[in-house]
């Protein structure tokens, strides 16, 4: 009879595995493999080693709190030499001695997360079960029958290794990019994705229903969508907030990583972090779909419309001063981010895999909670909009029409034209470059086109032609060159009159300072002419001084000043509007490397910022942060002031422990100029083999 077999150890190689799954970053003393590839581990028996015919090796895998074969948590299968397609599989790769090396393998639509494995070895008569270890499991871009398949590595390299990235700001008309940390591979962020996931609501209603779903992209972006916001009470990650008040937490504009949110979120006990905006939320949701394996990049849209009674309308409502009034929630943000999530449909007709739009900014409910898709980019762009999920809100987005009512002193409303268009420079980051893609094409159709006419009939609404006409005045705010924050600078209402008689008009210009989500602070700058004349055929310029002892004081983290110009035709009454968000531009940070930047080799970095304005910086605060180069954040507090036109500056020292294409990213922040941005690109050779 033969002895009983008896594990010794095993060896999870996690290190090999890690490079052969591209999780090695996640760290060597855990196991995280991707579906549908076979991952190796080397079992060492003691006394004996394995014989075939004699023993009988299994395999048990089980996650979540309750598995259950049925609902595909748990499996059951035995070493075999023939594994089927679809399902668990063991099949033995060599042996030598008491050491046998296994493949284990999983379908390409197991769960993702957290696995428990057992091994059971029964010799005739008498059987032991071993605890191997855990493991985590994640979506694989890179397998062909996984639901979130991405075809080119180049754009596998991007929306699901990459670990920074650039986020874009600004406004239409001055694009910004802002560099973000995901950091998707960091210590702790698998386990607190994880975390966010046996939290969420529909975990804790139904355990088993929740683990059995989480092989689908679809359901777990949409868990991920409602989780990173905390608006239905749900412990979910960010606190948002628009009011400029940010004393009792951080300000959106500070942030630079989802690492230190995410990592604060846990700290707290998964109570909500302070405090998020747009791209924070999207940002924060793309470290958790890139952590699980799906493809994702953050998309940011100009002008971007909140229509909230569903009509594809946004009415907007002007003083004859030109000061808006708020009369109407619907509202025209600056722009809007959002995250786009690669991923397969089959729970809807054919046509829409791809692109999904997923919003984890609060905005409206979707089936009674506070998300937003998984909306085929498709189905936005063809205004399908009964194809789930929460394609309406996302069309109204690109696609709403602006209509500027001037209210005269009288209580009356007259329409004015305005040729204001929702919807512009849909932007990303471009794969491998630090350039921005403009992927407005994949949301509509050419304005003007056949085809949008056709789309705007099929979500029942006429598009409005009002765009540019021939004849009459036609107005528009130009800017003379950049707009540097302490500085004075000019803008012009450039008024064309394409008819042949003369106009007799009143002009008036208002600046104010304003927040991107379209709210607008004190007036900055003014000016009225009662008696505005222009000659048939004729182009005028008339300029508005805007000074910084006016707009500095009141200028928000957003770096806005909204200026309205507004044209009235005495004869007629007509009424032309022109609106511009100027973009006050913060000083650059400069940054250097000294050294030669090798893995495990000490880097030094000098970060330096002029102070532009006429008056001293307080409160300077550093934080320089980087995935793979730096360990967490670094905060660097200056103790002086920053006198005008004065350096602040430190250096500091750091050991990249990664190799490969870095960003080094720098936040500065002080009493009179916040939210500063800098970064670094380095590329750090490996250790010499």
């Amino acid at each position: 009879m033969a002895e009983e077999l008896v594990l010794e150890t095993c060896d999870l190689q996690c290190e090999h595995n890690g490079r052969e799954h591209r999780t090695a970053e996640m760290g060597c003393q855990q196991l995280v493999v991707r579906r549908g590839q076979p991952f190796t581990i080397t079992l060492r028996f003691a006394g004996r080693g394995y014989e075939e015919g004699v023993d009988k090796l299994a395999f048990d895998v089980e996650t979540g709190p309750c598995p259950i074969e049925t609902s595909g948590t748990r499996s059951h299968f035995t070493l075999t030499d023939c594994p089927e397609e679809g399902t668990w599989s063991a099949v033995v790769q060599q042996q030598e001695g008491t050491e046998l090396c296994v493949s284990l393998c999983s379908p390409s639509t197991a769960r993702v997360g957290r696995y428990r494995l057992t091994l059971e070895a029964s010799t005739e008569y008498q059987g032991s079960s071993f605890h191997l270890g855990d493991f985590f499991l994640l979506f694989n871009a890179w397998h062909p029958e996984d639901a979130v398949y991405l075809r080119e590595e180049d754009e596998r390299r991007e929306y699901v290794l990459s670990q920074q990235g650039l986020i874009y700001m600004g406004s239409r008309d001055y694009i910004t990019s802002t560099p973000w940390n995901f950091g998707q591979f960091e210590d702790e962020i698998l386990a607190i994705c994880l975390e966010m996931l046996d939290i969420n609501p529909k975990f804790l209603r139904d355990q088993n229903l929740d683990c059995s779903r989480r092989n689908d992209p679809v359901y777990i972006g949409r868990v991920v969508s409602a989780m990173v916001n905390c608006n239905d009470e749900d412990h979910g990650v960010l606190l948002g907030r628009w009011d400029n008040h940010y004393e009792d937490g951080m300000s959106p504009m500070a942030w630079i990583s989802s690492v230190d949110i995410l990592k604060r979120w846990r700290r707290l006990g998964c109570q909500p972090v302070k405090y998020g905006q747009c791209w924070v939320f999207a940002a924060v949701a793309c470290t958790v779909m890139r952590c699980l394996g799906i493809p994702c990049r953050v998309v940011t849209n100009y002008n971007s419309a909140h229509d909230t009674n569903g009509n594809l309308v946004i009415d907007r409502y002007l003083s004859e001063a030109g000061v808006e009034e708020r009369r109407s929630n619907d509202m025209i943000w600056n722009f809007h981010c959002w995250v786009e999530c690669w991923m397969a449909r089959p729970d809807l007709e054919p046509g829409y895999d791809g692109w999904q739009a997923l919003d984890p900014t609060p905005q409206e409910k979707s089936e009674g909670v506070y998300c937003c898709g998984p909306a085929p980019v498709k189905a936005i762009k063809e205004g399908d909009l009964q194809v789930q999920y929460d394609i309406p809100f996302v069309f109204a987005e690109v696609n709403a029409d602006v209509v500027y009512w001037i209210v005269q002193s009288d209580g009356e409303q007259r329409k004015s034209t305005h040729s204001s268009v929702v919807g512009k420079n849909i932007s990303t980051k471009s794969v491998g470059r630090d350039s921005r893609e403009d992927i407005t094409h994949t949301y509509k159709y050419p304005e003007g086109s056949e085809k949008e006419r056709e789309v705007f009939s099929k979500a029942e609404h006429e598009k409005s032609s009002l765009g540019e006409q021939d004849e009459g005045l036609h107005m528009r705010i130009k800017l003379s060159e950049g707009a540097n924050n302490g500085c004075d600078f000019d803008v012009f209402a450039v008024i064309s009159n394409d008819t042949d008689t003369e106009r007799n008009c009143r002009l008036r210009l208002c600046a104010r300072t304003a927040s991107y989500n379209g709210s607008v602070g004190p007036q900055c700058g003014s000016k009225d002419l009662l008696n505005f004349t222009i000659e048939p055929r004729m182009v005028q310029r008339v300029p508005l001084r805007i000074l910084y002892e006016q707009y500095g004081p009141n200028l928000t983290q957003d770096n806005m000043i909204k200026v309205v110009a507004l044209l009235t035709e005495y004869e007629s009454g007509d009424s032309v509007v022109a609106i511009r968000d100027v973009y006050i531009q913060n000083p650059e940070i400069k940054i250097r490397i000294l050294g030669e930047p090798m893995q495990g080799r000490k880097l030094v970095a000098e970060i330096m910022l002029v102070n532009p304005l006429a008056e001293p910086l307080n409160n300077c605060t550093f934080v320089v942060e980087g995935s793979g180069l730096t360990e967490g954040q670094r905060i660097e507090e200056l103790e002086d002031p920053v006198e005008p036109q004065g350096e602040a500056k430190f250096r500091m020292e750091f050991v990249p422990r990664q190799a490969g294409l870095r960003k080094l990213m720098v936040d500065f922040e002080s009493d009179k100029l916040s939210g500063v941005k800098g970064y670094r690109n380095v590329i750090i050779a490996p250790l010499p083999k």
